[in-house]
């Protein structure tokens, strides 16, 4: 028990000793701890400081360097300003130099205009006396010497400018005309065309006579009733064999003609018949002509028409022109066409294509009212055909086409129809237009004679020389011809001569 006390009284003290001792070495290793982190903190104090020093001298030494460099830079700048005040002030004295040389020369300059102002009103003066000694000597006022000058030099130039005008209209005119005649002849060599003209007949051949009254029928019956369902009128007289089928329209002409044809050879002639008669005549003559447009379109070469277009085509077969045949006729022109344009590098197919469609308005101008130049570019446009082809409708009957191809297939025109054979006329119809040429030229004054010669493919004008002079008997020629044009019709062209001619006479005695 003893022991047990003294054990705890022991331990107690031995606690309260190291408690004790602990407390002290505690206390003095915080005492050196905080002495160390004072020294740490000294150290940094003491570093930081001798950095700040260092930053603070190397700013000062690049501060130095900058005001050295800024120093430099503004020494440099002012000995440019110097060099530059210097240049400029060179240049100064150097224009105010210029301005005085400018100014002396100004100066010059105004005394010789001076001078020269003096002189010219000197020169007026002695131009005036001189003058009006030349009025006093010549009895003339300038106005008046200045006109006679001015009539003989016209008078003089006047017959030189006139012949070498005439010497160069010659020698163009001749090498023209040589290049087209050799040229049309090849064309017309490479061309073989029929030359025989045509005459659709409108006349039906009867077996005998008593056909006339078959025909005629009980109170006239047959004959209204073909007259009807063809629209034409049957003149039946006393010519023998023979009744004659008349109206304006070709075809339907030729679809009673068929018709006849068809009820005389099969002898049954009443109004039934007659009537099956004109429906198979007229299925029959529609075949005819789309089939006459093909092969129009297929021997000339020219593709790609519409087949309406080529029935309206057709119908030229039955279509004549002064006897001669309008589709043949076309046909020849878009040959001539394309051989023309082939020659002078024209588009061929437009010329092809118009010389076939230029008269494809007299197929309908029996049916429509207007030109058949205006019908036919109606009919080419309404079928969807180019400008440059349609215009040629129209083109082929103006005084100066416009375009190339327009040019072309009126020459190819007008060699068609005037070639010989290809067009008939009657002997009044002839003498008409002669004198009709020949009338147009006689209303112009000056006139003394007036001579239509080569069947009035050429009109020759005899003028008074002591009325007229070269001058206005080219411009009377010219009037002459255009007067023709507006006035008359004619195929292929007129060619208007005038003559002027002077004679002077003297007896030796």
């Amino acid at each position: 028990m003893e022991v047990t006390l003294e054990f705890l009284i022991g331990a107690s003290i031995a606690a309260i000793i190291g408690l004790v001792g602990g407390y002290f070495v505690r206390k003095i290793w915080s005492k050196q701890a905080v002495n160390s982190a004072e020294r740490k903190a000294e150290k940094i104090i003491i570093t930081a400081k001798n950095k700040e020093k260092e930053i603070l001298l190397a700013a000062k030494d690049k501060a130095i360097a900058i005001i050295d460099e800024a120093k430099k830079e503004e020494t440099e700048r002012r000995r440019e300003i110097q060099h530059l005040q210097i240049r400029l002030e060179k240049r100064e004295e150097i224009f105010d130099k210029k301005i005085l040389e400018l100014e002396n020369r100004q100066q010059r300059l105004r005394e010789k205009e001076q001078q020269l102002t003096k002189k010219e009103e000197e020169i007026d003066k002695l131009r005036e006396q001189q003058l009006e000694k030349l009025e006093k000597v010549a009895k003339l006022t300038q106005e008046e010497a200045k006109k006679v000058l001015l009539d003989n030099v016209e008078k003089r130039q006047k017959d030189v400018l006139y012949e070498r005008m005439l010497k160069l209209e010659r020698i163009g005119e001749e090498e023209l005309e040589q290049k087209a005649k050799n040229l049309i002849s090849l064309v017309l060599q490479r061309c073989a065309s029929s030359h025989a003209a045509e005459t659709t007949t409108t006349s039906v051949t009867l077996p005998n006579d008593e056909m006339k009254g078959r025909i005629i029928g009980r109170e006239g019956r047959n004959i209204k009733a073909i007259e009807n369902l063809c629209g034409v009128e049957i003149i039946v007289d006393d010519t023998p064999g023979v009744i004659l089928v008349s109206g304006f329209s070709p075809i339907r002409r030729h679809l009673a003609k068929r018709a006849l044809d068809k009820l005389i050879s099969d002898g049954r002639i009443h109004p039934g018949r007659i009537e099956e008669t004109v429906e198979q005549a007229k299925k029959e003559l529609a075949l005819d002509i789309k089939k006459a447009g093909e092969e129009a379109a297929y021997e000339v070469g020219v593709a790609g028409l519409d087949p309406k277009l080529l029935q309206i085509l057709g119908r030229l077969k039955y279509r004549t022109s002064y006897g001669q045949n309008v589709l043949r006729h076309s046909m020849e022109v878009a040959f001539l066409s394309g051989m023309l344009a082939e020659e002078l590098g024209a588009n061929v197919a437009v010329c092809k294509k118009g010389g076939l469609l230029h008269d494809i308005g007299k197929a309908v101008d029996h049916e429509v009212q207007g030109a058949h130049t205006d019908i036919g570019y109606d009919i080419m446009k309404k079928f969807g055909l180019p400008e440059e082809v349609a215009y040629i409708a129209i083109a082929h009957h103006e005084d100066s086409p416009k375009t190339l191809e327009g040019v072309i297939v009126k020459v190819a025109d007008a060699i068609s129809g005037a070639r010989p054979g290809a067009r008939k006329d009657t002997y009044e119809n002839y003498l008409q237009r002669l004198e009709e040429l020949e009338a147009v030229a006689n209303n112009f004054p000056g006139i003394e004679k007036t001579y239509a010669i080569q069947a009035g493919r050429e009109i020759r004008v005899f003028v008074k020389p002591e009325e007229v002079d070269d001058y206005q008997m080219k411009k009377i020629a010219r009037d002459i011809a255009d007067r023709i044009e507006a006035e008359l019709k004619y195929p292929g062209e007129i060619k208007v001569t005038a003559i002027r001619e002077n004679r002077v006479i003297e007896y030796a005695r």
